[in-house]
C-alpha cells in the first residue's frame, strides 16, 4: 500500500463469478466506499448505443466517457439525471461494455475515475484489471472465481428472478465468449495477478465468501 493513501482491498474476476455481490458486501462489512468498475464500462457503453455510436470506434467513445456525467448515489447508477441502474445490465449493453472495455482511450479516461473512488476510510474495488493496472498497490488483491456452468446458473437466476426470458445453453456459451474477449485483448486483459489470493465461489454464499476475503484483510494488515 502507498503511504498516506487510503487501503484498498481490489477484486478481479470473469463475469458472474459474484465479485460484485461478493465486493459489496465486504465494503459494508469494513464501512469501506465501494467501487463497480464495470458499471462505468457498462454506462459508458449504454450512452454510445443511444447516440448511435460505433462501440468500435475508439475516438468517438472515449468523447462519451471524457464528458458523460456519470453518478454514484445511494447504491444507483447515474446517467446525467437518469437512473440508469436496470439499463445498464441488459444483456445488449453487457455485450457492450465488454467491447469498450478494450478500447485503450477509454480505459485511460476511466482510470482517472476509479482512483477518484480511493477515499478515506478505504475502498473495496472490483473489476477485471483492479489487481493489475488500477491499484497495484492494493494490500488485498483477491481474483474471484467460479465454474463457466455456475456463472451461467447464476445469470439464468438473475434473469429469471427479474422476470426476463434465458436460456441456458446460450448463457453458457456467452459466458465462454466473453472469457476469451477478456482474456485475450491487448489492453489490460483479465489475468490473475501474480499476488493475488483466489478464491473459487463455486457452493459458496455470498456470506461465506466475504467473510473469507475480511479474514485475509485482517491477516494482510498484520503481515510485517
Amino acid at each position: 500500500m502507498s503511504p498516506g493513501l487510503p487501503p484498498v482491498i481490489a477484486i478481479d474476476g470473469p463475469s458472474a463469478s459474484g465479485k460484485g455481490t461478493v465486493a459489496y458486501c465486504v465494503a459494508r462489512r469494513l464501512g469501506f466506499h465501494y467501487l463497480d468498475s464495470g458499471a462505468l464500462y457498462r454506462t459508458v457503453a449504454l450512452a454510445a448505443l443511444e447516440a448511435g455510436i460505433d462501440l468500435d470506434d475508439e475516438s468517438r467513445v472515449s468523447a462519451i466517457a471524457l464528458n458523460a456525467n456519470i453518478g454514484f448515489k445511494n447504491d444507483r447508477v447515474w446517467l446525467g439525471s437518469r437512473d440508469v441502474t436496470e439499463a445498464i445490465r441488459e444483456e445488449k449493453v453487457s455485450e457492450g461494455a465488454s467491447r469498450v472495455a478494450a478500447l485503450r482511450g477509454v480505459r485511460a479516461v476511466l482510470l482517472e475515475r476509479q482512483h477518484a473512488f480511493r477515499m478515506a476510510p478505504g475502498l473495496v474495488a472490483e473489476g477485471r484489471d483492479m489487481t493489475t493496472i488500477v491499484f497495484p498497490d492494493a494490500v488485498l488483491k483477491v481474483y474471484l472465481t467460479a465454474g463457466a456452468e455456475e456463472r451461467a446458473r447464476r445469470r439464468y437466476k438473475q434473469l429469471i428472478d427479474k422476470g426476463l426470458s434465458a436460456n441456458m445453453t446460450a448463457l453458457l456459451q456467452d459466458i465462454h465468449a466473453r472469457d476469451a474477449r477478456d482474456s485475450g485483448r491487448a489492453v489490460a486483459p483479465l489475468q490473475r495477478s501474480v499476488d493475488a489470493i483466489e478464491i473459487d465461489t463455486t457452493g459458496m454464499t455470498v456470506e461465506e465468501a466475504s467473510a473469507q476475503i475480511v479474514s485475509c484483510y485482517g491477516q494482510a494488515l498484520r503481515a510485517p
